[in-house]
């Protein structure tokens, strides 16, 4: 546990020296026993949220239905939640909706209250500051020497209290390489429809946590296997199962390609991924368009519509969508311009996202290695156009006329 964060451990001893437990919880914990390195250092405790924060000055609550601390140390945040129960232990209630969709309000209970309410056995282990153990409430120690990933309670009953759960045990078993056990599965195949149920937003930031998080192939795979990608990215989804080989081959060696990026700690950007998962959407529409259209134009309506319907499905904010459109833009002229035309792209901003687009669709269209080989080697022969930045216009300010001027000039 030499890898614990040493903002964290001061948290845990000033809610134990106050007289209040206080355990690190979930992922962290988890992280640390599998020797991997962990991203976050949760905190379960059983002080009050108030009582957080008389501890704490450089703390500051969050949430309405469950509120949390969240305690600053300069760019570090721990957060810290008080332990939590079932609804029956305290206040609050339970609605079901319509859709199935079951809805819990968050009561405050014990620790071993707080370990059933988490949603699988390997994110419920406990760590002790006090005399560095580890407590397990559910199992967990069992399931992670077996490599299992398992629900508390039961699968179906959780999924349904939230169904992000099932993109979380895809997400998890591609992380980890831990099987998923026959009751999650089976939970996943009958709630996953309740996605839909979920805001846009929400399943924007599941996205970048199944595709930015280093795992982006493995993840890809588990929700195929899953048959979950139909509520991330429908029109990805129904070109695989239409058979459309080369389109899988894209997306594999896109997310290959970010999962590279990733590891070598280079950055990527939300726009390369959707351009990627809607492209044959957008494809498909262009094809239409570009009958009545010039090719740039029909790619930016075929834009539009596959956009508007990504849209209902996840959230896309608009620093995003315009780079993504963008991309997809650049591929009629990557794929047309030539001469002082082409040179000027080199420049753009969007360029090298282009062109990596481009490549990408290269490597499954050989029709177009002639024309990616093009744009690689011009790179070569005119470095200095692709790292020119673009031109601004300066305006010449033109001597005001007066009277005086005007009669000296004989206007």
């Amino acid at each position: 546990m030499q890898k614990i964060s040493g903002n964290a451990l001061t948290v845990l001893d000033t809610l134990n020296k106050a007289g209040f437990e206080a355990y690190l919880v979930g992922g962290g914990v988890r992280d640390l026993l599998l020797g991997q390195e962990p991203k976050d250092f949760d905190i379960s405790t059983s002080a009050s949220p108030d009582q957080i924060r008389e501890l704490f000055r450089n703390c500051r609550l969050i949430g309405r239905r469950f509120r949390l601390a969240h305690i600053l140390f300069g760019r570090e945040v721990i957060e810290v939640a008080t332990f939590r129960a079932h609804h029956e232990q305290g206040e609050g209630g339970e609605t079901e909706e319509e859709s199935g969709r079951i809805l819990r309000d968050n009561v405050f209970g014990t620790v071993e209250d707080d370990a059933i309410r988490r949603d699988f056995t390997i994110n419920a282990l406990y760590y002790n500051a006090q005399d560095r153990t580890v407590i397990d409430y559910c199992g967990a120690m069992q399931d992670m020497q077996s490599k299992t990933l398992r629900m508390i309670g039961e699968s179906a009953v959780r999924c349904a209290e939230d169904p992000v759960r099932a993109l979380r045990a895809a997400r998890f078993s591609a992380k980890l390489g831990f099987q998923v056990d026959q009751a999650t599965r089976e939970a996943m195949a009958e709630k996953g429809r309740l996605l839909r149920e979920i805001p846009p937003a929400r399943l924007f930031e599941e996205v970048l946590k199944l595709f930015h998080s280093g795992h982006a192939c493995a993840s890809f795979d588990r929700l195929r296997e899953f048959d979950l990608l139909q509520y991330l990215f429908p029109a990805a989804d129904r070109a695989l199962k239409a058979g459309d080989d080369k389109f899988e081959t894209f997306v594999s060696r896109a997310l290959a390609n970010t999962d590279e990026r990733i590891l070598s700690g280079k950055p990527v950007t939300p726009a390369f991924l959707y351009a990627v998962m809607l492209w044959p959407k957008t494809r498909e529409l262009a094809m239409q368009y570009v009958a009545e259209e010039p090719p740039v134009p029909a790619v930016l309506m075929a834009a539009d519509e596959a956009l508007a319907e990504q849209l209902q499905y996840t959230s896309l904010p608009k620093r995003f969508s315009i780079p993504t459109r963008e991309i997809w833009a650049m591929q009629p002229r990557l794929e047309c311009y030539i001469g002082k035309r082409a040179l000027r792209l080199l420049s753009g901003p969007r360029f090298r996202a282009g062109y990596d687009f481009l490549c990408l669709r290269a490597g499954v269209s050989p029709e177009l290695k002639e024309r990616a080989d093009w744009w690689t080697d011009i790179q070569q022969t005119h470095p200095h156009e692709v790292v020119r930045p673009e031109k601004k216009r300066t305006r010449t300010r033109k001597p005001r006329r007066t009277r005086n001027n005007q009669e000296n000039t004989g206007a």
